[in-house]
């Protein structure tokens, strides 16, 4: 069995580790819990920041003998010193059990690290035990921790009331395009962009052929009818398409509804794409609130990819660019606000009154979003269009308001006489 030594200093880091949004929760939560699940798409760095916590690990994706002799006996996976990852546990499944028996019988807190690319299915996981486990959903790199973003606005800045500042985006309008097409992928720092986008288009191709397939336990699929649900999705990015539209835009041969529904909850559950629900708020106005989430891929580069766009196309094509940039703000504000607990919304009413993202805190706090590639007609029209749904929400949530921003993919950043703010993506940071 492949165990991984322990490295100097207690943790088993990789040579050239970054640092991660998520480790100041992995902290917390070895601290407060059993056993922790580490959990998001293939390629996103789990494995990484799984390491940089672990004492000793096992990984079961690529260690033949380990998944035979678990699939025996679980429990012989467990052996060795705390916090012990378990990589890829999804692969043995009955783990699960044996873990949370483990941590019963010791009682002890951060035991285990289980890191995995998929959901198995409800009834593994069902039974786990008030304050026994806790959940941290990893996503690819933020433009923050790939180095992208200066970090010179705050997001916990902007929650406290502080001003936006931020020197002009270096990168322009191209650089936001590479950086769209190349993604937040660790392991593909370094490489040219023809490769990185090959590597995807691979990474798509395998989902549909396998990860599929192996997660719904050899069910029969159609893998070149969820290619083309891939390509529909990545044509319907950040919007609120439903399971019928996503069927009918399915090309050259639409898929029945029912059979998107189901290979969109596989999806999901291998964390290739994620819902981002519709905001539940009262207004003042009688215009009803829309219910339907928008879809995203974990990563704009996968929906690029799925398209088939370089940057020279994308810029060639205001539109999807722009659709594109919306995906990759919500992607960064996910991550940003997830230590905080923040969780990210999308609003719009029947009025067309809308917002990009609604971060939404525990304490009553929310940030309302628009993202914009730039430009001063454009930034007006976003700033006049947050500053009509704060006067549109309900009284009793009007005075939680923390902060109106529009994010831009270009240009500095600053605060208009209004209080709205203009934050580059490139100078958003924890």
């Amino acid at each position: 069995m492949d165990i991984v030594s322990l490295a100097a200093g207690g943790t088993l880091v990789p040579d050239g580790y970054r640092a991660r949004v998520v480790d100041s929760e992995m902290e917390r939560a070895l601290r407060a819990a059993g056993f922790v699940v580490l959990e998001g798409p293939r390629a996103c760095g789990k494995t990484w920041t799984g390491l940089r916590f672990a004492r000793s690990a096992v990984r079961l994706d690529t260690d033949f003998d380990a998944r035979m002799i678990g699939a025996v006996e679980p429990s012989t996976l467990l052996a060795g010193p705390s916090p012990r990852l378990l990589d890829e546990w999804q692969i043995v499944p009955t783990v699960w059990n044996h873990v949370r028996h483990a941590c019963d019988a010791t009682n002890q807190r951060g035991v285990f690290i289980l890191a995995g690319s998929a959901q198995p299915a409800d009834d593994i996981t069902r039974h786990t035990g008030a304050g026994r486990v806790r959940r941290i959903r990893m996503r690819p790199m933020s433009l923050f921790e790939s180095a992208d973003s200066s970090g010179e606005v705050s997001l916990t800045g902007l929650l406290k009331g502080e001003s936006c500042r931020a020197g002009a985006s270096k990168a322009g309008i191209r650089g936001v395009a590479n950086v769209l097409c190349r993604g937040g992928w660790p392991g593909q720092i370094g490489l040219q962009l023809p490769e990185v986008q090959q590597n995807l288009r691979d990474y798509l191709a395998e989902v549909a052929r396998t990860d599929i397939a192996r997660l719904d336990g050899g069910v029969s699929h159609n893998p070149a009818g969820i290619e083309r649900l891939l390509r529909s999705l990545a044509r319907n990015t950040a919007s609120e398409a439903r399971n019928s539209t996503l069927a009918a835009d399915v090309e050259p041969e639409p898929l029945h509804r029912h059979t998107v529904r189901s290979y969109l909850e596989t999806l999901r559950r291998l964390f290739v794409v994620e819902e981002q629900p519709a905001w539940s708020v009262r207004l003042r106005s009688r215009a009803p609130l829309r219910r339907s989430p928008k879809w995203h891929y974990a990563d704009p580069s996968l929906a690029a990819a799925a398209l088939g766009a370089d940057p020279d196309r994308l810029l060639a094509d205001a539109s999807t660019l722009g659709v594109l940039f919306e995906s990759l703000v919500v992607r960064d504000l996910r991550i940003l606000a997830q230590p905080l607990n923040g969780r990210v919304f999308h609003m719009r009413d029947a009025s067309g009154l809308e917002a990009d993202a609604i971060i939404d805190f525990p304490d009553g706090r929310w940030l309302a979003a628009e993202a914009k590639l730039g430009g001063g007609d454009a930034i007006d029209a976003a700033a006049r269009s947050l500053l009509r749904l704060s006067r549109k929400v309900s009284a009793e949530r009007a005075g939680q308001l923390a902060a109106l921003v529009v994010i831009t993919a270009v240009g500095y950043g600053y605060t208009r006489p209004d209080g709205v703010r203009v934050a580059p993506l490139s100078a958003l940071g924890p």
